[in-house]
Parts: structure tokens; sequence; C-alpha cells
């Protein structure tokens, strides 16, 4: 399934553990039993995955038609997956605005690989997606488990419905991508990676669907999810990293923009959601240097040395930066788009190879 000879498919959030951990610290029960509840969840989640991953998942049968095939399920505010069917491919909107924004997310991130890359489905196979929604009571997160999409409802204090933002849809879809083409290890800078590549093509997603050029675009990753009682507008900036909140609940958003202020820690699979600012940032710079749309040239590099073959599992940022530069020059010579990516890489002190 991948070019790595097996994958693993890890279990991946949206809200970082730091974040949780920060709010089930709060006074307040309101804010911190959710919060802790969620944590719990995820813990029980990730324990699941790394079953599902021993034993094997189901087969699930494709076919690689450039259609999407898209299934929506509820789960009542339970936790048993994938809960009960309410919406299918093709059928029409229903009162629910949650399941609706769910099946259009999946569709949008669906359209976004397939016309700007020709990737049919995140397996490039035509893989089936499925979404559960309104699961468990104030769940504060949304998760890819290695097979479908799973979105809780927010705890209506600290975080909104999880399908609001489409970027938090498109992002932890581009988690599977990356499962089945590099399958970057899940743990300090190839975990860096792996989340910085979702919050690349989730920003692309957003931007794609609203037509907005990377001048136009926010480069925001979940505006909208926060409640308005939250001090911030958004879970991270792929502009300036480490200004997306500064809350007396939550705390400051801790990501770096450069290496010079890389976090060395064992939390969060060694800062995986927090070190991601770098290579968030090295695409900012090198996708508004370029101009136009950001999944024309800058997305269409990250995306060639995501699925190209060469990316090890294990890799680290200069690996990631070096190739980047590789890609840009097969593709596009030695012009403009060349300076750029290679710009922005030194701009965040990585070097390249």
């Amino acid at each position: 399934m991948t070019s790595h000879g097996g994958f693993e498919p890890v279990f991946c959030t949206i809200v970082p553990p730091h974040v949780l951990d920060k709010l089930a610290q709060a006074e307040d029960p309101a804010l911190a039993g959710p919060a802790r509840r969620t944590l719990q969840r995820d813990a029980y989640e990730r324990t699941q995955r790394r079953l599902t991953t021993v034993i094997g998942a189901t087969a699930v049968a494709a076919a690689a038609d450039g259609k999407p095939r898209r299934t929506i399920h509820d789960a009542r505010h339970g936790t048993d997956l994938p809960g009960h069917k309410v919406r299918g491919e093709g059928d029409k909107p229903g009162k629910d605005a949650t399941v609706n924004r769910a099946y259009a997310g999946l569709g949008a991130t669906f359209e976004l690989f397939l016309r700007a890359y020709q990737r049919d489905s995140i397996d490039g196979s035509g893989l089936p997606l499925n979404a559960t929604v309104h699961y468990e009571r104030d769940y504060n997160n949304a998760f890819w488990n290695g097979e479908q999409m799973v979105f809780g409802d927010g705890d209506g204090e600290i975080f909104l419905d999880f399908t609001i933002p489409i970027d938090v849809i498109g992002h932890e879809l581009a988690h599977g991508v990356t499962q089945y083409t590099a399958n970057l290890t899940y743990f300090g800078q190839p975990g860096a990676l792996n989340e910085s590549l979702s919050d690349v093509f989730g920003a692309l997603i957003k931007q794609y669907t609203l037509g907005q050029t990377a001048a136009e675009a926010d480069w925001l990753i979940g505006a909208g999810l926060l409640a308005p009682r939250v001090t911030g507008t958004a879970l991270r900036s792929m502009k300036e990293p480490g200004t997306a909140y500064d809350d007396d609940v939550l705390g400051k958003d801790p990501q770096p923009a450069t290496m010079d202020d890389f976090v060395r820690t064992g939390r969060d699979n060694g800062g995986v959601h927090i070190n991601s600012g770098i290579p968030n940032h090295a695409f900012y710079l090198a996708a508004t240097a370029l101009g136009g749309h950001a999944w024309e040239r800058a997305g269409q590099v990250w995306y060639d040395v995501l699925t190209g073959g060469e990316l090890k599992e294990q890799a680290m940022f200069v690996d990631f930066a070096t190739l980047t530069v590789k890609a840009t020059r097969e593709r596009f010579g030695d012009g403009e788009e060349l300076d750029a990516v290679s710009k922005a890489w030194e701009q965040v002190g990585v070097r390249t190879l």
C-alpha cells in the first residue's frame, strides 16, 4: 500500500495533547471535565489503532473512477464506530448541518487531490471516504484513525463543532494520504513533517474551495473552531506560528517559526504538533513568494515529495527540504520556483544538501 513495504497507520487528532492537558488543569469543571474525558477517549482510540495495526484492518473495496464515495454516520453521542448511516453518496442534504458539513468537506478534499494532483481519493485508488459525526458528548477533537474520520461536537465553551473549519477535515484526511505514501513516523521531526503536511493540504483545500490566492488566504488552521470566550483565532498559524492563541485557560500558542526556537520535548510524540510550525512556515513563505494559487506550484512540489517514493519514514527536516529543492528543479527548472523554495527553507533555518 505504500512505497515503503507496508504501513502502520497512526491515530492523529487535530487538537494537540498539550492543549487538552492545559485545559484539563482548569479550575472550572465545565472546562476541565470535557478535556479530561477527551484525553481518556483519545488514549483508548490510540490503543485501538495499535491493535488494528497488529491484527489487520478490514479490507475496503474501492474503484478508481474519479468519483467520491462518501458515507456519513451519526454516533448519536456514543463511541461505537461507525454509527448509524445518515447520508450516502448522492443523497440530498438533510436538516443536520454537521452531517452536511462533513459530507461537503470530504468532497472538497477529494476534489482538491483529484483536480490538482490527479489522485483518486486518499489512497490513489478510489478509497471510499467514511466519517462519523456527533461522537461522544462534549468531545473536543476530530481524528483520523487509519480507516475513517471522526468528529466531536466540542464542549461549546472552548471548542465548537469540529466540522465547521473545512481545513480540519482536510487536515485529518491528509493524514490518510501520508499513511498511504511516505508513512512518516509519528515522532520527532518525521512526526512534525507528518503534521505539517496535513496542515499544508488542509490549508490548500480551504483555499481551493474558496478560490483564494496565497495572498488572500488567512493561513490559519482551525479558524472558526474556537468558542467566543477564547482569546485566539485558530489552532495554528502558518503565516505567524506562535500567534494563533494566547488565552488565560489554553495558554499561549507554542509553535516556533524557525529552527532557532525548535522545541525539544518528550510530550506530544516529541512535539509533533509544535515543531510542525517550522515546515509550515517554510511552505507559507514559498507559496506567498510565488503568488497565485498555492496548490499549483508550491503545493505541487510538496505533493511530489510526499508521493515520489524518496521520502523516508524517518525523514528529518533537512531531508524533506532537500527533496523539495530537487523536486522543484525537476518540475520547474532553475527559475523563480527554485529560488522561492530554497529561500523559504533558508529563512526558517533549515539547510538543504
